[in-house]
């Protein structure tokens, strides 16, 4: 039978991990204190930032599969279930992890940024493999919670934890930022790839039959993570994929108005709009007029 674990407290991921629980709202996790285990399915109701120094099998994240390697930071938020696929062969986990609940960031600065940290909804696929010099820092983030973790408990605690916290998520963000750039190949091939399916899509009879293009089919079609995609799209022209396809949408809408006989609403329907009154406002607020405001400057 399946192993399945639900982890909604400190204290049972604690458990789980043979770790002595510090404080019931933060731990940083020794992995290598843990017993031999087999893969199991975990639904956390927590924050968690793993560094795995070994390979431990196929995990599967949402409906991906990403094989471990050394120095990789994976980040999982509340909600989310990983499933080491491997139910058979004994592993001893080696590596460390911070994990919070939700709770401790309540009434903090850091509760108003969390969805500003987009890579806890990326895949692992799209984990972030750290350099030598940043994996020192990494620890030396975990290592200050390990700090205040150590000592009672204090009207201090709470605000020095959250700020070292969000301290390390900044750092993440700035490694994230380092990844897109040395990853620059690989991005501009996804960038190409997008740009073909944004062709392919308002050639077929995609409009007609799912409407709009949006970002979460072209990310599913790459086979990445909404956010990760927007990210990489937003580092490689400085625009949202959101503006990058209405910017497309609008560039072929300019080519159907000038140079065919169809209406404005014909058109609007061509391109997957339900209702043609939200495509003249689109184009309208992108170009500076209506569609047939345009059509009539082209002509004169």
């Amino acid at each position: 039978m399946e192993k399945a674990y639900t982890f909604d407290t400190i204290h049972q991921y604690n458990v789980f991990n043979n770790h002595e629980t510090l404080n019931p709202l933060v731990s940083v996790i020794d992995f290598s204190k843990a017993h031999e285990r087999t893969g199991s399915r975990m639904t956390f109701g927590l924050y968690c930032i793993f560094v795995k120094d070994i390979k431990c099998g196929d995990l599967k994240y949402g409906c991906n599969y990403y094989d471990y390697e050394e120095g990789t930071l994976v980040f999982i938020s509340p909600g989310q279930v990983i499933d080491v696929e491997n139910k058979v062969d004994l592993y001893q986990p080696k590596g460390y992890g911070l994990v919070f609940h939700p709770d401790l960031i309540k009434g903090t600065a850091l509760a108003n940024l969390m969805d500003d940290y987009h890579f806890f909804s990326y895949n692992t696929n799209e984990a972030l493999h750290l350099s030598a010099e940043e994996r020192k820092i990494v620890f030396d983030c975990f290592a200050k919670i390990e700090y205040e973790l150590s000592h009672s408990i204090d009207k201090h605690s709470k605000k020095l934890i959250a700020s070292n916290i969000e301290l390390f998520l900044n750092y993440c963000e700035r490694f994230y930022d380092r990844q897109f750039i040395t990853r620059e190949n690989a991005n501009k091939g996804i960038l190409e790839k997008f740009e073909q399916l944004l062709n392919t899509y308002f050639n077929s009879e995609n409009p007609y039959t799912i409407g709009l293009p949006t970002v979460a089919y072209f990310a599913d079609e790459l086979h990445l993570s909404a956010n990760y995609f927007g990210d990489l799209i937003k580092k490689e022209t400085g625009k949202s994929a959101q503006d990058y396809i209405q910017n497309k949408t609008t560039d072929i809408a300019k080519t159907k108005i000038q140079s065919g006989d169809k209406t404005i609403n014909e058109i609007a329907y061509e391109l997957g709009f339900k209702y043609p009154q939200h495509f003249s406002r689109l184009f309208k607020n992108r170009v500076g007029m209506t569609p047939n405001e345009y059509r009539n400057v082209g002509n004169n």
